[in-house]
């Protein structure tokens, strides 16, 4: 007797192949039948006539391991589950909350405490990475999750917050920690080249650590150096690490944003006005460029035998902590010494000459070269507030940071100073060049979101404050619904690979992201019909449409908009298993 027997669905297995009519059976927590069940027993029977059986959605860049050992996870991550998501790659842009070692605590605590509002990382019931993943596993978790070990902790852990490239006798210990990491359970290991500190480090060092990764069979992710002009070497040292250590790779959430130098300001003029046309007339220009040549570039090392990959977020708005657009230089050392610097008018001075006056030099290490220089790409109109800690400033959640300053009678950069200070540096933001998603800025998403061999992920950081992103409630059905049945950008047999089969093989995960039997049943039931994002910008916190059942290893979590998570049904995928 099957524990769920999934009757008369259109299957679509993952793989890519055509879909085809089909029952599926569930037994034991795996799929134990895939073919005609129609007069098989079963405790519970879905009749999915009309309904779209696929594998349950691995996302493949997510942030949902700063919330997944707290005790309301199962809360807090639900959006993730009911949008169909199974399983998810944590420790991703070189942060995670281990391995956490003593040599540089302060450092550390405050690294973590900017992204997480945690008070103090010391306050945490583990140190290395095998214990990280014995917490979740003692807890329970709602999702599979698989980790990469973080190369901003391990530089902060061996260098404290100085700026600098690491010497040899560092860069040994480095290695020492990826290799207890990943022998604790680890995936792979994951950068944030343009967050200082991942940004001080240089090319060398990530060639040596991929000799560790070789030894593990452990996979090289990274948030580029660059995402601007100089995206192509930033791929190129990407592709650098995979090649000389032949291990598999991953380009995070690839996007591009132009550097028009002087002419910025004027570009951003002129593209806004066009942004405001686009609610009813969307110009026909060739923004896929950009990415199309990126992608080409990728495709070239895979036919010269590179394994790399990427994955890109069916979003224009990023989102990441106010700190990071701040010059390198600005935020080595100590806590204090940063509070000391925004506090300091002449400092605040040097900061803004650093932005307006940079230059983004290959390969963004020195001086005002760093290449996530927001405010001088994007201007500081494109900077919206996404969440603050205090109750004093939540209004300005949702607003643009002009706005704030507007209000406050103050220049945006010295703005941004005085909401770091008064909110001990735990400032996150959104990023756009115009009103969110607006359809001009998203025909630069084409090519990406097009490609076969490009995963699609959410980027999740789901905290429980501030004004999440529309995509931690809606990415996938936004995806599947707007891009594939709306658009026809691309078959559907193509979009669930991509959010399936992909990632799976990619990141080594055994077992999962595809139909077959003896694979584990991570399911998802839904009306390709009717499946939406409902959420927006403005209102985000909404659930999607057309998502009727989810299965997380055998467990039906949710259940045509019940959602059952007890007991918590997913696992911890210790070195892709």
């Amino acid at each position: 007797m099957f524990d769920t027997l999934i009757r008369n669905g259109r299957v679509v297995d993952g793989t890519g192949a055509p879909g085809f009519e089909a029952d599926v059976g569930v037994k034991d927590g795996a799929i134990a039948l895939v073919g005609a069940g129609a007069e098989l027993a079963a405790r519970e029977t879905i009749d999915a006539t009309g309904r779209i059986v696929c594998p349950g959605i691995i996302d493949a860049h997510s942030h949902a391991d700063l919330t997944i050992f707290r005790d309301n996870h199962t809360s807090l991550l639900e959006p993730l589950v009911r949008q169909g998501i199974t399983t998810f790659i944590g420790g991703n842009c070189g942060m995670a909350l281990a391995p956490i070692g003593a040599r540089h605590a302060g450092p550390v605590r405050d690294y973590i405490k900017v992204f997480t509002n945690l008070d103090s990382a010391l306050d945490l019931p583990w140190h290395t990475m095998g214990e990280f993943l014995d917490t979740l596993e003692s807890n329970g978790v709602l999702m599979n999750v698989a980790m990469l070990a973080p190369h901003s902790l391990l530089r902060l852990n061996e260098l404290g917050g100085e700026n600098r490239y690491a010497t040899p006798g560092e860069l040994d210990a480095m290695g020492d920690a990826l290799d207890q990491a990943l022998g604790e359970g680890a995936i792979g290991l994951s950068t944030g080249l343009q967050y200082f500190p991942g940004s001080q480090s240089d090319t060398a060092e990530l060639v040596a650590l991929g000799r560790v990764l070789r030894k593990h069979g452990g996979i090289f992710a990274s948030h580029l150096r660059s995402y601007s002009n100089t995206i192509g070497r930033a791929i190129d040292e990407v592709i650098e690490v995979a090649r000389e250590n032949d291990i598999p790779a991953q380009i995070s959430h690839i996007f591009w944003i132009p550097d028009y130098g002087a002419l910025g300001p004027a570009f951003r003029a002129v593209f806004r006005r066009l942004i405001a046309l686009s609610s009813w007339w969307t110009p026909p220009l060739p923004l896929s460029g950009p990415l199309a040549k990126c992608l080409a570039q990728i495709a070239r090392a895979r036919e010269q035998g590179v394994r790399i990959g990427a994955d890109v977020m069916p979003t224009t708005t990023g989102f990441t902590h106010l700190l990071a657009f701040f010059p390198p230089w600005a935020l080595q050392g100590t806590q204090a010494g940063i509070v000391n610097r925004l506090k300091d008018p002449q400092q605040r001075a040097a900061i803004r000459r650093s932005i307006e006056g940079g230059s983004l030099r290959w390969p963004h290490v020195e001086g005002d070269s760093w290449s996530l220089n927001i405010f001088k790409l994007m201007g500081y109109e494109s900077t919206r507030i996404m969440s603050v800690a205090s109750q004093a400033n939540k209004r300005y959640e949702g607003m643009s940071l002009v706005d704030v300053a507007r209000q406050r009678g103050k220049h945006p950069l010295e703005t941004a100073c005085d909401l770091l200070l008064e909110e001990d540096g735990q400032v996150l933001v959104f990023l756009s060049m115009g009103e969110p998603d607006d359809p001009l800025t998203e025909r630069s998403m084409f090519a990406p979101l097009k490609d076969p061999g490009v995963a699609v992920s959410t980027d999740t950081i789901l905290m429980g404050n501030g004004k999440p992103s529309h995509l931690f409630h809606g990415c996938y059905p936004k995806f599947i619904g707007r891009f594939v049945r709306d658009m026809s950008l691309l078959s559907l047999e193509t979009a669930v690979r991509k959010i399936t089969g992909l990632p799976a093989e990619h990141f080594q995960l055994n077992k999962r992201g595809r139909i077959a039997k003896g694979y584990h049943a991570d399911l998802l039931v839904f009306d390709f019909d009717r499946i939406a994002a409902r959420g927006s910008f403005l209102e985000p916190d909404k659930e999607p449409e057309g998502i009727e059942h989810v299965f997380i290893n055998g467990a039906h979590v949710v259940n045509q908009g019940t959602f059952r998570p007890e007991p918590r049904p997913g696992g911890v995928l210790r070195g892709g298993g």
